[in-house]
Order: structure tokens, then C-alpha cells, then sequence
């Protein structure tokens, strides 16, 4: 049974992933009051498209880093920008593929630090160059933290540390501030996703 509390953050989450799924897939999405909007599915080209110079993006691993990237994060014939602390500053400004990369991995990850095997590390997750499998990539990640939450009780709720991924606050939260956190990186990032797509579609008007 999920706990009551739980219930309106899953509500929260499933409709952040379903409008993100949605604003980048197509054919439609639902543009919050029910009704649906069309939207084309994102190409390639727009998921690399470098709005400004010295971006960071998902790059395949033969080609090195981007600016200011010390490393490519991930596993694969493909990475995603990256640096040791301390970051570039004033940070980056980060491609759609960069974007959904860094959400898939997290998600993926703090789902298997809550109940899968407690050992991936970011450099053991895939990232993907091709628009169609980071969609279905994150997709899948959001589907295994779902799983994840749906096995939560109330004492997991109030356990600090209950999810053990390592490059978060997770050891010192209770794990119902981490389920939070989780939705408002959803949220704000998919926000960020949906202007970039607005911002690519305009650009040559």
C-alpha cells in the first residue's frame, strides 16, 4: 500500500514524465489543461543544437571533451561533458541530450541505490548520442524509480539513507526529501528541455 503522504508526489512525478515524454516524442502533449498540443518529435540535430558557444552536450568519446569539460561521464562510444570539483564557473549552458542524459542517469541510478544492487557508479551508465534512445533511456529510468517508490512503506520515508546514490545529499536525508528533490529535477529540467525546443524552433525566424 503506498503511504497517503507518498500519493501526491507520484501524482507529481507521473505527470512530469508523461508532459516530458510527451514534449519530446510527440505527436502530442498535454499542455496542462487537458487538452492536447502537437508537437513534432525532436530530431537529432536538435538534440546536440549548441544554442551558444562553449556548451556542453552528449559527445561521441573518439572526439574528446567539449570547452571547459575535463571528462566525458558515462560508458559507451559516447559521454556526456563533464569536470572535477570544482565546476566550470559561471557553469555551462547544457544541451537538451546533455539534459535528459543527466536525468536518466539519475534517475536510473538512485533507483538502483534504493532497491537494486547499490553499486552503479555514473561511470557504468550508457549515454546515448541517438535522440530516440535517450528518449526511450529516460523513459526507462523514470519507470525503475517508479518501482522503486511503489515499494516504499512509511518507515523508508522517514529513513535517513535510505537510498545509498552516491553524488547526492541521499545518506544525509530522510528518503521522503529525496523523493521531492527527484520531482523538482524532473520538473525544472523538463521545464528547461520544453524552452530549448521553443528556442530551436524559432531560431531561424
Amino acid at each position: 500500500m503506498i503511504p497517503p503522504r507518498l500519493t501526491p508526489l507520484l501524482e507529481q512525478f507521473d505527470f512530469a514524465r508523461e508532459r516530458l515524454v510527451g514534449r519530446m516524442a510527440g505527436p502530442v502533449m498535454d499542455s496542462g489543461d487537458g487538452t492536447d498540443t502537437k508537437v513534432g518529435p525532436m530530431t537529432g540535430e536538435e538534440f546536440r543544437w549548441e544554442p551558444v558557444p562553449g556548451c556542453w552536450s552528449v559527445r561521441q568519446r573518439a572526439d574528446g571533451p567539449g570547452p571547459r569539460a575535463t571528462l566525458l561521464a558515462g560508458s559507451g562510444a559516447w559521454g556526456r561533458d563533464a569536470a572535477s570539483y570544482p565546476h566550470p564557473w559561471p557553469p555551462p549552458f547544457t544541451t537538451i541530450a546533455w539534459r535528459l542524459s543527466h536525468l536518466s542517469e539519475m534517475l536510473t541510478l538512485r533507483a538502483e541505490h534504493t532497491n537494486g544492487g547499490h553499486a552503479l557508479t555514473r561511470d557504468d551508465y550508457p549515454v546515448d548520442g541517438d535522440v530516440m534512445a535517450a528518449v526511450a533511456a529516460f523513459d526507462a529510468g523514470a519507470a525503475a524509480w517508479r518501482t522503486a517508490l511503489s515499494s516504499a512503506d512509511d518507515a523508508a520515508l522517514d529513513t535517513v539513507g535510505h537510498c545509498t546514490y552516491p553524488h547526492g545529499s541521499d545518506a544525509e536525508e530522510p528518503f521522503i526529501d529525496i523523493v521531492w528533490w527527484v520531482n523538482q529535477e524532473v520538473l525544472h529540467h523538463g521545464a528547461e528541455i520544453g524552452l530549448i525546443r521553443d528556442l530551436y524552433r524559432e531560431r531561424a525566424q
